[in-house]
């Protein structure tokens, strides 16, 4: 009994029709991404950009829209695939991890600011050795 045997019998329900993939598809996607990757290393390695925060949201733009790039020639993720339950699973874990970054990053934002004792506290205190225990002034006869 061969595999084509076993198989013979079974109704199989996937739909071919909303995959077409060529080589031409990949080859796009690879020059795509080879592109979205020199335009950052050249802007970068060059300091084109001086100001930090415009060099971090114009190579942010960048890995979202390779991370798209990906996504769509390599993954191939469209609204088609699986009655469109790939795509609603990729958005919601685009939100969650949204979600989980930027409280991360405001937890910690805001633990730092609020919670680290300051130097003046040290100061105030004496001197003040590793452990945070405080000499004993000195007793002049």
């Amino acid at each position: 009994m061969s595999a084509h045997d076993i198989h013979a019998g079974h109704d199989d329900h996937h739909d071919h029709d909303d995959l077409h993939v060529s080589m031409g598809d990949y080859v796009k996607g690879f020059i795509l991404a080879v592109i979205l990757t020199a335009i950052p290393f050249y802007l970068v390695m060059n300091n084109v950009i001086t100001d930090r925060t415009t060099a971090v949201a114009v190579l942010g733009g960048f890995a979202i829209v390779q991370v798209l790039v990906h996504m769509v020639y390599f993954l191939h993720m469209n609204g088609k695939i699986q009655g469109g339950w790939t795509m609603l699973s990729t958005i919601f874990t685009v939100i969650f991890l949204s979600i989980a970054i930027a409280g991360t990053l405001w937890v910690m934002f805001h633990m730092n600011a609020n919670m680290m004792p300051g130097h003046e506290m040290h100061q105030a205190a004496g001197h003040a050795d590793h452990a945070g225990h405080t000499a004993p002034a000195a007793v002049t006869p």
